[in-house]
């Protein structure tokens, strides 16, 4: 058995952490599972406690009561939940959470990286919490199948690697998803768009324009997705499709499909294209596919050119025009012999508006460009941008300084949205806005 911890050495990390295994090892071996399995989770955690401090009462290690009572509540997180992550995933200002290995985790927040003093034991103990987060919904990870994808009871996605592929022991990344998601008018706020902008969307959405929004990792895709989505008129019927359920649509009639990976066989994938063919036969007044990134393309082109107006979907990509090519590209990986010409007449008859968004050095974010296709001209996609965000500069405390303005052309379609009884005011393209 191990000796007993010292006063010397319980203050650091290290004496902590093994203090921490030794008493989860003891609670382990103490516990009737028969009899904790009837209680409520209240009385499971009063349990835990009350054993927990009985253990320690019989230790002659010396412990402050701040330092018993972290002890116990970290124990706590050990047997029901998710370890040292539960204090980061308890804060709702982070929003990605990175564990580069056991002693080295980062967060974002606020747009920002930093590292912090979250520590696991070691590889053996961040391995046992990824294997928890796994088998939760039904996955499995080991060295036959090093990378998965999973998703928390909150939404959060994450993703694991391990060994051999990862070269110095597991990877977690978990991309952090609030419980109620930013609205059009927070996005106002955090300076993200103009109202003026919010406004032009609204009649967008609500005259039926295909939308592609588009954008880097971590720029604001999927929460400007789920702002627009707001707009969408509650007596319609919605058919949401994503690889890993993010959207939070607050609509009454959203039904929401899901990949699914191969099983240990291989087999059983369902995949995004699938479930856009699938959804076509399901009588959706909109389809909202989270993003674009293979085949589907092709299947929500032709989507939206035969009757269903109004969709939306998210593009990874650096401008509106790589957007663009982007989508070609995806259509080539079908196998489908299309020229050029036809491939692009498809994506110009097919989505209306290209909406650019960005995080900018500062870690803010922003709508950097709309653009509206317009057609064809000869074998090239031709579009016009409505606003564009013009950087100035970066202030004393790193902030970028900067202003959102319309570029003074009126969109064709402000035609198609007076048939819908809406009008776009002049001043949306004649004033600056800060």
């Amino acid at each position: 058995m191990t000796a007993p911890l010292t006063d010397d050495n319980i203050s650091n990390q290290q004496g902590f952490q093994d203090m921490k295994a030794r008493l989860h090892r003891m609670l382990i071996n103490r516990m009737d599972l028969t009899k904790l399995g009837m209680l409520e989770p209240d009385q499971l955690h009063e349990e835990v406690a009350r054993l927990a401090g009985s253990l320690l009462a019989q230790e002659d290690t010396p412990l402050s009561a701040i330092e018993r009572e972290r002890l116990i509540h970290e124990v706590r997180h050990e047997l029901f939940g998710l370890g040292p992550l539960e204090q980061l995933l308890a804060d709702t200002t982070i929003s990605d959470i990175l564990v580069n290995s056991p002693y080295n985790v980062y967060i974002e927040r606020r747009g920002k990286l930093e590292r912090t003093s979250v520590e696991f034991k070691d590889n053996e103990h961040l391995m046992r919490v990824i294997e928890r987060i796994v088998s939760s919904v039904g996955r499995r990870i080991d060295e036959s199948s090093p990378m998965v994808d999973a998703r928390l009871k909150d939404g959060s996605r994450v993703n694991a690697i391990i060994p051999p592929l990862s070269l110095d022991g597991p990877v977690l990344s978990i991309r952090r998803f609030g419980a109620e998601p930013l609205r059009m008018p927070r996005l106002i706020d955090g300076q993200a768009l103009t109202a003026d902008m919010a406004s032009m969307f609204d009649m967008c959405v609500n005259s039926r324009l295909n939308i592609l929004i588009s954008g880097g990792t971590g720029a604001g895709k999927t929460t400007l997705l789920n702002a627009l989505s707001a707009y969408i008129p509650v007596t319609e019927r919605i058919v949401t499709i994503e690889d890993s359920a993010e959207l939070q649509l607050q609509q009454p009639h959203v039904v929401r499909l899901e990949t699914r990976p191969p099983n240990i066989e291989g087999k059983g994938e369902v995949t995004q294209r699938d479930l856009v063919r699938n959804a076509l036969r399901m009588r959706p007044d909109r389809i909202v596919i989270g993003e674009v990134r293979g085949g589907e393309a092709i299947d929500m082109l032709q989507a939206m050119n035969t009757g269903h107006d109004g969709s939306l979907t998210t593009i990874h990509a650096n401008s509106s025009r790589d957007a663009l090519s982007r989508i070609e590209t995806m259509i080539q990986m079908t196998g489908m012999r299309l020229s050029d010409r036809a491939m692009r007449q498809q994506i110009a008859s097919a989505i209306n508006m290209v909406v650019q968004v960005a995080r900018l050095s500062d870690g803010t974010r922003r709508v950097t460009s709309i653009s509206e296709i317009t057609g064809m001209e000869g074998d090239t996609i031709t579009m016009q941008e409505v606003f564009t965000y013009e950087r100035k500069g970066v202030d004393k405390d790193g902030r970028v300084i900067g202003r959102f303005k319309p570029t003074g052309v009126r969109p064709r379609f402000a035609e198609r949205l007076k048939t819908y009884g809406l009008q776009l005011p002049r001043s949306f393209f004649e004033e600056v806005y800060g």
